[in-house]
């Protein structure tokens, strides 16, 4: 995939026109991802560039207010930004918020796009408890299935928190464990013994079933998608 650089649109000559084709073959190659359904990494890429030039528009303006005078170089939040003009070079200036504004308007609709897929995604999920789920439930398993695929991909995942701006967060790890077919035999309960009975680590797991009808790339959308809306389940379900 085609990528951007932390600073493309400050770097090398500043040109409306050459900084809007190089913007444009970038969001190219994202929509062409899009439209098979694959999400990510290009969902995740996006809002990164998208917030990481909002945050060079905001102290830009903030430089401008606090240091009117010659400088070489400035760190912004290890964006390392290099400026060889007076800060007040209206030209310049002028130039780089016409590129700052066109760019955020075409990312924000190609997140909107990418946010789409998501929602469309996470309501096509259906997840399910299997068997009793323990007080516990920060560990277990997750059991994946893929339209009408017959495998059950199977997860086993962690829950941990950290702070991020005075707020807590959830986040989860996951590993791929195996892919069993599931049968009237091979049921999802008979799974989960089997996964007790083989893997003493978590004597007693919390395990899920997240399923949909419809099928979807794994690596790229279901997974992703799967796992925040199991940390969103679990978070809900404990509120």
């Amino acid at each position: 995939m085609k990528t951007l650089s932390q600073t493309w649109f400050a770097e090398g000559y500043i040109d409306f026109e050459l900084k809007k084709y190089t913007l444009l073959a970038y969001l190219q190659e994202i929509h062409k991802e899009f439209t098979q359904n694959k999400l990510y990494p290009q969902l995740a890429d996006i809002i990164f560039h998208h917030n990481n030039i909002l945050l060079f528009k905001h102290n830009k303006e903030m430089l401008q207010e606090q240091f009117p005078k010659r400088f070489t170089g400035v760190n912004m939040d290890k964006l390392e930004l290099l400026y060889k003009k007076i800060i007040e070079d209206d030209e310049m200036m002028k130039e780089l918020e016409d590129i700052i504004a066109y760019a955020v308007r075409l990312m924000n609709s190609t997140i909107k796009d990418g946010t789409e897929i998501y929602e469309f995604v996470e309501d096509k999920l259906n997840i399910a408890p299997v068997g009793i789920v323990p007080l516990d439930n920060n560990e277990g398993y997750f059991f994946l299935r893929n339209g009408s695929q017959h495998q059950t991909h199977v997860y086993q995942y962690r829950l941990s928190i950290f702070e991020k701006h005075d707020e807590r967060y959830r986040s989860i790890k996951t590993s791929f464990i195996a892919e069993w077919r599931r049968t009237i035999v091979n049921t999802y309960e008979q799974i989960k013994t089997e996964l007790i009975r083989n893997k003493k680590d978590i004597p007693n797991p919390a395990v899920y079933c997240i399923e949909t009808d419809l099928s979807f790339p794994l690596e790229e959308t279901l997974l992703p998608v799967a796992k925040r809306s199991l940390v969103k389940y679990i978070t809900g379900n404990a509120a």
